[in-house]
């Protein structure tokens, strides 16, 4: 049976957790609808997500359409803090469904991600829920949704006693002939052969073929086709669900062919053990089977494998055990042990490489209220950050901190809730600050050769630092022969490497830039004649981690690096009489309007702001703008920042400080000086660079 996997967004609060109750229930895989004020909907199972009645977490169901359609439909989150949860989401869907409100209409997040979908060309049906609340106003939403969201828009039936608890849908049928030529003219625009057909027949297309083409039309993510309705009252879900079952296309996918899937969520199950929710692309994925899984795409790297130890998939609102999950499908699967979210499995999928999600641009320090609770905290929020990856830690032992990245004030309630109801830790957060990066803007190198000059340590290593282009990531070469020393050396090298340039020159990540390596040298394993294994005599690889923060530290200060700020840009809204007062305020805030103009009325500003003054601006546009002022604001790039660069606290032994690094180093490891050792009989290893 064809399957299709759909994802359910919209801003929050539009009603897509009510509406996914109401899909369910006609569906008849619940027997009452759930409530999102009672805390009793199918898809927010998290207890925090019942209290507050918000999603915070992607939820998978599924049920049937007829007796041909499979539906895997995913509850997304709503609220802005959440975006990464969406975006991840969006990569293993077939379709989208996209719900905007008929009182508030086009909002922020609406926009944000409509232009998403629309970047991924993803197949997007609009529903225009709450038609049964006062203030409703159907067509000002859908003149919104062709002003603000898109201009393929085609409604799909028009809405009686909107406004009232009787607002309902009427489709339009074959027999109407202006919903006949409204669409006609949409479709025409995209395709030639319609538009000759139309001309042939004189402005006179048959239904079913006008009804064939916005299927293609809409699969191919061309046109967007509008339903009204109420999520509480069930009105116009029918036809939405009709809308879902013909007008968006099922899963594709080759059951035969190689196994590749993409892991878009992490959860751990009663016994602790990691669950990985794969939407496979093709191929068959059995229990007992191997497989590779990680995030490299370009098969440079050698990735881990695991074993498939269970296989569940969603059938009729459940997690059933199966032996397989097939390409087009979605499954729950076990044993796979480090596997994170993003990776891929198998062969990757197309378009894993150019997949970007919008990195956090916050962070606070989180700390436990009881002194005894630290160790615990730790492992909390390990766990969290397995389920989302891009809440990087930063953990100061000496502080006994713990530095968490995130998105915004709501996940960091959410945070401090979860910690305190999940695993009994009460804590404590720091103002929040700006997360910064570090971009490398020269070249610079530096080697320490073994027992030579102030090297204390069995190694020799040498290190060249190069920028690279943004997004490229850490790239680390060899240039030096891979037989010079042992592999696991390099490896050591390497590893500690991409860990040390967690914290540049002033402390902030530097995420992008080449690495290579220029000596290479150790002493190979030895003993005194008739004695065991001497460390004193022999390099290892904590020789070789302990050396490499000082070597590439001091290649990068040569280098030199520029703290860069992270950007949005914004989209505001305000009352064309208030557009004044609302430029003075971004000039202030370091905002750089790029275009201004005036649309019945209201100014309409796009532009550049620093990450550091969304939220101020958030919280006095109100005020300028009489409460009237829509913002919508997404990370775009870093910039240079302004003036002296912020500097952050490091949390590692500070390999800058070459006297206090080695005290505490030395003193952790019990290394002496290289000078004391003395080469041992017959070493030949010396310098290999």
């Amino acid at each position: 049976m064809p399957t299709l996997n759909l994802g359910i967004l919209a801003h929050v609060d539009a009603g897509k957790t009510s509406l996914t109750e109401r899909l369910l229930h006609a569906a008849g895989v619940v027997e009452t609808v759930g409530r999102v004020d009672d805390g009793s909907t199918r898809t927010d199972f998290l207890a925090l997500e019942r209290q507050r009645g918000i999603t915070i977490r992607s939820a998978v169901v599924s049920f049937r359409l007829g007796d041909d359609l499979t539906v895997n439909l995913i509850d997304t989150p709503g609220h802005p803090d959440f975006i990464a949860e969406v975006e991840r989401v969006l990569h293993v869907l077939d379709g989208a469904v996209l719900v905007v409100s008929a009182v508030e209409g086009v909002q922020a997040q609406t926009r944000v991600l409509m232009r998403t979908l629309r970047r991924l060309r993803l197949p997007t049906l609009l529903f225009v829920n709450k038609t049964d609340r006062r203030g409703a106003s159907p067509d000002g939403t859908l003149d919104g949704i062709a002003r603000r969201l898109v201009r393929t828009a085609v409604p799909m039936g028009a809405v009686p006693s909107a406004g009232s608890a009787d607002a309902g849908f009427l489709p339009y049928g074959p027999s109407d002939a202006a919903f006949g030529e409204r669409l006609a003219d949409v479709l025409t625009r995209h395709d030639e052969t319609l538009l000759a057909e139309y001309v042939a027949a004189d402005g006179r297309l048959p239904h079913d073929r006008l009804r064939g083409a916005l299927a293609d039309q809409t699969g191919r993510a061309m046109v967007h086709p509008v339903f009204f309705g109420s999520a509480v009252t069930g009105a116009g879900v029918g036809a939405l669900t009709e809308g879902v079952r013909t007008l968006l296309p099922a899963a594709r996918g080759d059951a035969e062919g190689p196994v590749s899937g993409s892991v878009f969520k992490v959860e751990r199950g009663p016994g602790g053990e990691r669950l990985a929710y794969v939407r496979m692309a093709t191929g068959t994925l059995r229990v007992r089977d191997r497989v590779a899984f990680g995030a490299a795409a370009d098969g440079t790297e050698e990735l881990p494998e695991g074993k498939v130890t269970g296989v569940e998939v969603f059938e009729e609102g459940e997690a059933v055990p199966r032996d397989a999950v097939a390409a087009g499908h979605i499954g729950r699967v076990r044993g796979l042990e480090g596997v994170r979210i993003g990776d891929a499995l198998g062969v990757p999928p197309p378009g894993t490489a150019d997949r970007h999600f919008a990195p956090p641009t916050l962070e606070t320090v989180v700390a436990p209220v009881r002194p005894g609770d630290r160790r615990a905290l730790h492992v909390a929020l390990t766990r969290l950050a397995e389920q989302d990856p891009l809440i990087d830690l930063r953990h100061d032992p000496r502080a006994g901190q713990t530095h968490l990245s995130l998105y915004g004030e709501v996940q960091k309630e959410v945070l401090e809730a979860t910690l305190s109801d999940e695993h009994g830790i009460a804590v404590t957060f720091r103002r929040t600050t700006t997360l910064c990066v570090e971009r490398v803007t020269g070249c610079g190198a530096a080697h320490e050769i073994i027992d030579t000059g102030p090297n204390p340590f069995l190694a020799t290593v040498g290190l060249r630092v190069e920028p690279a282009p943004v997004g490229g990531g850490v790239r680390f070469r060899l240039g030096v022969e891979l037989g010079s020393m042992p592999y696991a050396f390099f490896a050591a090298v390497e590893e500690t490497v991409r860990e040390t340039l967690g914290q540049g020159l002033y402390g902030w990540r530097v995420p992008d830039c080449t690495v290579t390596m220029t000596h290479s040298g150790y002493w190979p394993r030895q003993s005194h004649a008739h004695a065991v294994f001497d460390k004193s005599m022999s390099s290892t690889a904590g020789d070789f981690r302990n050396l490499t923060p000082l070597v590439l530290m001091d290649a990068l200060r040569r280098a030199g690096t520029r703290v860069c700020e992270p950007v949005h840009a914004f989209r505001l809204e305000a009352p064309a009489d208030t557009a004044g007062a609302v430029l003075s305020l971004l000039a202030h805030l370091g905002g750089v309007p790029r275009s201004t103009r005036t649309e019945d009325g209201t100014a309409v500003l796009e532009g550049d702001v620093p990450a550091a003054r969304v939220h101020t601006l958030q919280r006095r546009l109100p005020t300028l703008s009489r409460g009237e002022g829509v913002l919508e604001c997404s990370f775009d790039r870093y910039e240079p920042v302004r003036g002296a660069p912020p500097a952050r606290p490091r949390t590692d032994h500070d390999p800058l400080d070459r006297k206090q690094y080695l005290l505490r180093v030395v003193r952790r490891t019990g290394t002496g000086t290289a000078g004391a050792h003395g080469p041992g009989p017959g070493s030949t290893a010396g310098d290999g660079g």
